[in-house]
């Protein structure tokens, strides 16, 4: 959530701003309208609310001195008055908070504002690679992570549509556990050399977590919703990043790093058609989540580090791959700038995601009121935070099975992984 007090004193920035992001221009300049319009009804009323407030107080001190001066009907006139005040004074405290709610929902509906470096383009085309690891390789035998898959009998597509329905799968025997040692292994990687602390979290979230990091109420229906009022969570950073939610934080103690490995549950709206086979778009996938909370000096520095961190994952896993900034077309809603990391898979011939690394700024420290306190300061100010795949397992485990895929359809597995499978160095087809 943007500062209103900045969007008053910067109107045609942030019209821009919107711009950048893909919003017409007049468009954009309504929507900074009705905000500053909302801000300024906001304001106003406040400004006639304080003044009835102070004349009731003063009115009431009248009284007394007209009591005691024998005055009775001038006390008689202000007793009526400050009773018209009382009255005006209670209703116009809940047409404040009719108003507050009003601004803060128009507020909580503009995305963040990009960062000057941040290239500006309406889509994916637009975006800058600023880098790559790795040679792409596509062996005369490559094939699709499902094709693989289901040709080693461990990967099952159709018993999942019947559990669950479409984008579900099941994975069983050495598959399945590939998958959980490709979760360890990050685990271990971020806690063991990157100084993160493993959380643990919820997997169901309220209104307020979901809010402060930008999934509501914008994106309400990408969200799976459970039927006691609760929601899924669609990534660990939204458990990660709420944990700081109104708190007063130590600058000393800054950074905080979480990193978490949950499962993650999105509904896939709006994806009809897009990546229908295989497990590359699922309705639930497990994923290693990367969040900092910082202060406001630190939060880009920390970008550059969260997102080698990521990066690290596929050199440990010798997985070739490149890492592009997002257009601001392409960005996501709460992100100022954000580093997609794009993997190589020789079956589909083609770079694809693999994680998303974003700063925000105080964007979500806003909507979820959370800040810290530095050292001489009289006033707290909002946390910085960022967050990042460390990395989507099971596009991991994709990655692996194509580009460690054999002639004879068998999946090599890699060294760093082996001691996570028992020793284990290659997947066969599974035994009848």
């Amino acid at each position: 959530m943007l500062d209103i007090r900045w969007i008053r004193e910067n109107t045609d920035a942030l019209v821009h701003a919107l711009e950048k992001r893909g919003q017409d221009g007049g468009g954009a300049r309504s929507m900074v309208d009705a905000i500053i319009a909302a801000d300024e009804a906001r304001r106003s009323h406040l400004t006639k609310l304080q003044e009835a407030q102070e004349r009731r107080n003063a009115a009431s001190k009248e009284i007394g001195k007209a009591m005691g001066a024998g005055d009775k009907e001038t006390a008689e006139r202000l007793k009526a008055e400050v009773a018209e005040l009382k009255s005006f004074v209670q209703d116009g405290e809940a047409r404040e908070r009719e108003l507050d709610e009003a601004l803060r929902d128009l507020l909580a509906g503009i995305p963040n504002i990009p960062l000057d470096d941040v290239p500006v383009g309406p889509d994916e085309t637009a975006n800058v690679e600023i880098r790559r690891s790795g040679k792409a390789e596509v062996p005369n035998w490559a094939k699709e992570h499902f094709e693989i898959g289901e040709a080693l009998g461990l990967m099952d597509f159709e018993r999942a549509a019947k559990l669950s329905g479409a984008r579900f799968t099941v994975l069983t025997g050495t598959l399945a556990r590939l998958e959980r040692a490709l979760g360890q292994f990050m685990l271990d990687l971020h806690t063991t050399e990157h100084g993160y602390t493993e959380v643990q979290p919820p997997l169901l979230v309220r209104d307020e977590a979901l809010f402060g990091t930008g999934q509501l109420p914008k994106f309400a229906e990408d969200q799976f919703r459970t039927t006691d009022g609760r929601w899924m969570i669609p990534t660990a950073e939204v458990p990660l990043t709420n944990l700081v939610r109104e708190e007063i934080l130590d600058a000393e103690k800054l950074p905080l790093r979480f990193t978490a490995l949950t499962p993650c549950f999105r509904s896939e709206a709006g994806s009809a058609g897009r990546d229908t086979r295989g497990m590359l778009r699922q309705h639930q996938f497990y994923k290693v989540e990367l969040v900092s909370i910082t202060d406001a000096e630190s939060s880009m520095e920390e970008h550059e580090r969260m997102t080698a961190c990521a990066e690290e994952v596929l050199k440990r896993l010798d997985l070739p791959y490149r890492t592009v900034v997002l257009c601001t077309g392409d960005m996501g809603f709460g992100a100022r700038k954000t580093y997609d990391i794009e993997v190589w898979l020789p079956g589909q011939k083609t770079y694809r995601e693999i994680s998303s690394c974003s700063v925000c700024g105080d964007f979500q420290a806003r909507r979820m009121n959370a800040r810290y306190r530095a050292a001489g300061d009289k006033q707290p100010r909002f946390v910085h935070t960022l967050n990042g795949s460390g990395t989507a397992v099971g596009r991991a485990l994709i990655a692996v099975m194509e580009n460690y895929q054999n002639e004879d359809g068998s999946i090599s597995i890699p060294e760093i992984l082996q001691p996570y499978m028992g020793g284990l160095k290659k997947i066969e087809p599974a035994r009848s």
